[in-house]
């Protein structure tokens, strides 16, 4: 079955919309961070509210089991020390959402983009049926924190025990702490709490940390390499087309899943043809978005690829995470908008590829 997608702004699927020929919508543009923010970050430490995700809490006896035939990863068992990455495919392979998921005692949470949440929620409620299983909304009640740099001291004044390894999580009296994927060997976390009691103990991260934008925690999951499924790129990408087989996203030994035949196919096969590539290109996120697409030199009448995610970068332009044709990265060059747009300087990815064949 692969029901559409609705949104905020209508009924989105891989036919009906292209990604690229709207500007984004449904999370607000986050105006570009000033350098001490991004100063912070990169010389000392720092937190941010993040407030681009929502929650979905799926309760109930079924819960793990309805979601392990539902996501990309192995949520039957998963335990209480760690969290993992996950995706929710169309029927046809293509990514409706991407989430962390962790368990919060009986409860298992899913982080997911803001502005996907409650059409992946209502989605997600549609094939529940006889599972003893619920999918609520946890949002309001939880805050979500990120952290990065030199934390772990103010940390250590909020959880007794910190995360050792990425996707490690360790919970507290304020909540869950999950270690996430280091941006430039900067130290990342995760606090998912109860809101009263998270903004209880904010003040004293005050006195230690400096606050900054949420739009540095965007930059900072560019520069981890990890791609973030937002609503104008909705049903535009198989998993391996973001690298999520690559950050373990996806279990290809657990049961069926929708899409599941196109993942294995493509895994399997050898026709992963696109990747998704680090890069970095002159302007600002009113022109280079997510859904945004991609030039080649040699080939400028048809698109080779498109802006998965974008955040302002300390050293100007925007950092962007782009999926694309690896036939577009041997030669000539990669251009914004049009084979004339500006052209993207490419980065190294934090962690390797394997080659295709």
């Amino acid at each position: 079955m692969n029901t559409p997608l609705a949104t905020a702004s209508g009924t989105l699927s891989g036919t009906a919309v292209t990604a690229a020929s709207t500007a984004p919508a449904g999370l607000p543009t986050l105006p570009r961070p000033s350098a001490d923010e991004f100063d912070a970050v990169i010389h000392h430490g720092a937190y941010m509210p993040l407030t681009q995700f929502g929650v979905i809490d799926a309760t109930g006896d079924d819960a793990a089991s309805f979601l392990h035939g539902q996501l990309t990863n192995d949520t039957q068992h998963l335990d209480a020390a760690n969290a993992r990455l996950a995706g929710y495919c169309s029927a046809k392979g293509r990514l409706l959402a991407s989430f962390l998921t962790w368990r919060s005692g009986d409860t298992i949470r899913l982080l997911a983009s803001k502005d996907v949440q409650a059409a992946v929620q209502k989605r997600l409620s549609m094939f529940v049926l006889r599972a003893k299983a619920k999918l609520a909304d946890a949002s309001g009640e939880l805050a979500v924190i990120g952290l990065a740099g030199d934390v772990r001291k103010a940390l250590s004044g909020v959880f007794d025990a910190l995360p050792d390894g990425v996707h490690v999580k360790v919970d507290g009296a304020a909540g869950s702490l999950i270690r996430v994927p280091d941006a430039l060997e900067h130290l990342r976390f995760l606090w998912i709490g109860p809101k009263a009691q998270v903004e209880s103990v904010l003040p004293l991260l005050d006195e230690k940390l400096k606050r900054v934008s949420p739009a540095v925690w965007d930059w900072l999951d560019i520069r981890a390499g990890e791609p973030r499924i937002t609503q104008p790129v909705v049903e535009q990408f198989v998993p391996q087309m973001v690298n999520f087989d690559v950050l373990g996203a996806v279990n290809f030994r657990k049961g069926c899943y929708p899409g599941q035949e196109v993942v294995a196919r493509s895994q399997y096969r050898g026709t992963i043809k696109r990747r998704t590539s680090l890069a970095n290109v002159a302007g600002e996120l009113d022109t280079v978005h997510a859904g945004a697409e991609l030039f080649h030199s040699d080939d400028p009448g048809q698109p080779c690829g498109m802006v998965v995610n974008a955040a302002s970068a300390p050293d100007g332009g925007v950092d962007v995470l782009v999926e694309i044709k690896l036939a577009a990265l041997e030669n000539g060059s990669v251009h914004l908008g049009a084979a004339d747009g500006p052209a993207l300087r490419f980065l190294a990815l934090p962690y390797g590829l394997p080659t295709e064949i």
